[in-house]
Parts: structure tokens; sequence; C-alpha cells
């Protein structure tokens, strides 16, 4: 079991794919236990980071990933001792403008959740987290072996119920079409609710990162899924 909960967690296979694999499982939990309490919206934390390059983790979504470099080692340890989320936040390329660490990194992120850790021999470890709440970098402390930062958590508003209603369907027709073969199990496996919805038609679209971090960083549920309408294949004429 170790070994290949390790191979998985080496591969970051495209979005698409481990979601329809894992459609047979609790991929989808349930939006209370992703969100934070309203006494804890806008609170101001501080929060561990882990920057992943062309990685956008959104609410209710499990990713799993191999923890192998000493610093991340560290940072888990503390998650586990303290039960607290850290966050992940996509890791920009480098280039002449964006040279060093800090300025690579996204600020607008998301809450992981621990769910499951299996310790190796070696000393690394295969973990899966969910996604939660939303969060926005204030400020970075590079005080600890890994990058940490200040952050205050952005719930995600509905915006126009109508809206969400109308296209939330569209964007799931447009999956469905997507994934002609699998089609009734896309449809049967959906989640009903709309935040989790659009996590779900996110995970299953051939999207780059630079559009998921726009999913993530859409004001309402409501801009999140004209988002999604943008990009789903459209319905062709007979």
């Amino acid at each position: 079991m170790g070994r290949s909960a390790t191979a998985r967690a080496k591969t970051y296979a495209p979005p698409e794919k481990w979601a329809l694999k894992a459609l047979k499982m609790d991929v989808f939990v349930a939006s209370s236990d992703v969100t934070v309490t309203s006494e804890q919206q806008h609170e101001r934390m501080s929060l561990p980071l882990f920057p992943l390059p062309n990685v956008v983790l959104l609410p209710g979504l499990v990713l799993p990933l191999y923890i192998f470099e000493p610093r991340y080692r560290a940072l888990l340890a503390r998650v586990r001792a303290s039960g607290e989320p850290f966050g992940i936040t996509r890791l920009l390329p480098a280039d002449e403008a964006r040279s060093d660490f800090e300025s690579r990194v996204g600020l607008v992120g998301t809450l992981a959740h621990l769910r499951e850790v299996i310790d190796h021999e070696d000393g690394t470890a295969s973990i899966l987290v969910v996604g939660g709440e939303r969060f926005e970098v204030t400020a970075f402390d590079t005080t600890h072996p890994y990058l940490s930062a200040y952050i205050r958590t952005l719930p995600l508003e509905e915006g126009d119920k109508a809206v969400v209603d109308v296209l939330s369907r569209k964007v799931l027709e447009g999956v469905m079409r997507a994934h002609r073969a699998e089609e009734e199990r896309v449809r049967e496996s959906a989640p009903g609710d709309p935040l989790l919805l659009a996590t779900y038609c996110t995970a299953l679209l051939p999207l780059s990162s630079e559009q998921r971090e726009e999913i993530l960083r859409a004001p309402t549920l409501a801009d999140r899924f004209e988002a999604l309408a943008m990009w789903v294949p459209k319905r062709t004429l007979n």
C-alpha cells in the first residue's frame, strides 16, 4: 500500500485525470467541512505555505502530495501536531522579473486540511489534503524553515442565485460533453452543492493553471460559473 501511494503522490497527473479516477471515492466532502466558521472569517492568522508549480487547489477537492524536502517534512510535523491547515498557492515560473522565491508565490490560495498520512521508512510521507476556504496573503513570514504568511480568509459570496442556477446546469452539461464516454458517471457523481459543483467541473476540464487560478479568484460563485461557461465545450449543430 505504501509503495502505490508513493507512486501516486509523486505523479502530478492533470487534475481531470485523477478526478475521474477518484469518482468512486469520497472526493468531495460536505461544504461545512471545508469552510471556516463565521467567527473565523476574515481573521488574520499565520499559516505555513506549500507553493506548488501549476497546482491550484479548490474547495472540496482532494489532492495527493509526496513530502520529501526537509522543510516540508517540518511543515507536515507542525500541522500534524497542531491540527491546523496549511496553505497551497500556485508557484509562478521564474523569470527576470520574478527571480526570488517569494515573488513567485501566488497571493491567493486555499487552505489545505490534512486527511491522510502514510509515513515511509526513509522519512518521506504521502499525504492527502482537501481544499477548504480560500485566502489572501497579506505578508510573508520567513522565520521558519518553510515559507509562512499572514493571511486573511476570503469567503466566497454566492452572487446572483438565478445566474448560479442557470449556469451551473449549462456548465455541467458542457463537462458531460467533454467526457462523452463517461457521461452518465459524470452526471451521477456531480455534487448537489453549487460550490462543490464548480470545483468538480473545474477538475474535469482541461484548463491551464492560469485559468484555474482565475476561477479561484472569482469574486462570487456566479462569477466562477461565468468563467467556467466560457471554457466548456459548446454544443455543436447537427
